[in-house]
């Protein structure tokens, strides 16, 4: 019997620690997520300083309050009309410096808070602050350029209660700015929203690419 417990009391264990192990794979997996996100989120903001720091100061002002703008307008759209989007300008050493903060208010009257895109909650403000940046890198480039807005797996990060108002963003995007937005996604929701979809499916080591009408999953 002393046999047979201390068995039982050994698998006990080995379950314990294999649930311990487990846990920490997919935290691992989340954490390297969480970390890719943010160093793609950090290379669309290096991108819009440069912008800054190559512009004079009007046209540098002019350029802060438009992509400010087209950023808040991506978060009012996804989350509601109590966030923002602010960039901060400042010089450091003589060079031209940019802070981006994202704005929220809790509730009617409530306090009015300001984080940094990577410390607001959720990887999904990121996401949607990464997407608002694009349109607005595309739209305020000069000399202008044409061409579509090409995403892949935008909004990866934003929760079901948002993905749809991702879906209809992209919409209101494409058909106001007058562009084809061409995207690879593994949302329903997004895909579903696609004037034309494609499935790409591997079989046999070879991926097919099959036509769907209506908008499909990709």
């Amino acid at each position: 019997m002393d046999l047979t417990r201390q068995l039982q009391a050994a698998r006990a264990e080995c379950n314990r620690r294999r649930g311990q192990r487990d846990h920490l794979q997919q935290e691992r997996t989340r954490q390297q997520e969480r970390l890719e996100q943010a160093r793609a989120a950090a290379r669309v903001l290096e991108q819009v300083i440069v912008l800054l720091k190559e512009t004079s100061d009007h046209a540098r002002e002019q350029a802060r309050q438009t992509i400010a703008g087209l950023v808040t307008h991506s978060l009012r759209g996804v989350f509601g009309p109590d966030f923002g989007f602010r960039i901060e300008l400042k010089d450091t050493a003589g060079r031209p410096q940019a802070d981006f903060l994202v704005t929220s208010r809790q509730g009617e009257g409530g306090e009015l808070l300001e984080t940094r895109p990577e410390e607001s909650r959720g990887g999904g403000v990121v996401d949607v602050v990464s997407l608002g940046l694009r349109i607005a890198m595309l739209e305020t480039h000069r000399p202008a350029l044409d061409g579509p807005l090409v995403l892949d797996e935008p909004a990866k990060h934003v929760s079901d209660e948002f993905i749809q108002a991702v879906a209809l963003f992209l919409k209101e995007v494409a058909t106001q700015r007058g562009r084809q937005v061409l995207m690879v996604t593994h949302s329903q929701h997004l895909a579903g929203t696609a004037d034309r979809g494609f499935l790409v499916v591997r079989r046999d080591g070879v991926s097919q690419v099959i036509p769907v009408a209506g908008g499909a999953q990709t």
